[in-house]
């Protein structure tokens, strides 16, 4: 099963007129873009592939130059367009981190009620995320990401094993 592009940045604008970019950084690795060669641009649901020129940090913006965009007009129409890599090009996280798109669609399981729901999205609130679960039986369930909570993530059989705190679900 071929895995679908990871975003890591989106065009928000332009800077000067030579066809430089202004991209919100969607990643925690800004680096990545130090030595990139090429980056695939998902426009319209189309992914088409780059040369990167350059590009520099601009405050908490990264400035991108791409090979065959020359003008202010022409970055123009990539506005609202995503940067994205393949699943190969990730950075590596440490033992028993993941990226939230390896999250989303777990099957969540409690060790006393069984299959919870499905693991639908991820809310980032600041102290710790909120993983947000659908459940057929108990409707929306918010389970902090805390490790009393979150017992064990399970890839290869699509599975997080959790532990319901007292008042979660009714």
């Amino acid at each position: 099963m071929e895995s679908s592009p990871i975003h890591v940045g989106r065009i928000v604008g332009t800077h000067g007129y030579k066809g430089t970019m202004k991209v919100e950084l969607l990643t925690d690795f800004p680096e990545r873009f130090n030595n990139m060669q090429m980056i695939q641009v998902e426009r319209h649901q189309e992914l088409v592939s780059f040369p990167v020129e350059s590009s520099s940090m601009h405050g908490a913006m990264l400035l991108l130059k791409l090979k065959g965009i020359e003008t202010k007009e022409e970055a123009q129409t990539y506005r609202g367009a995503f940067l994205c890599v393949n699943e190969d090009e990730l950075y590596p996280l440490p033992e028993g981190s993941y990226y939230q798109f390896q999250l989303i669609g777990l099957n969540v399981v409690d060790e006393a009620k069984g299959l919870l729901g499905k693991l639908t999205d991820i809310l980032e609130t600041g102290a710790n995320d909120v993983y947000v679960v659908k459940s057929p039986e108990f409707g929306e369930i918010l389970l902090p990401a805390i490790k009393q909570v979150i017992l064990g993530v399970d890839l290869e059989h699509g599975m997080m094993r959790v532990h319901l705190l007292e008042g979660l679900v009714d």
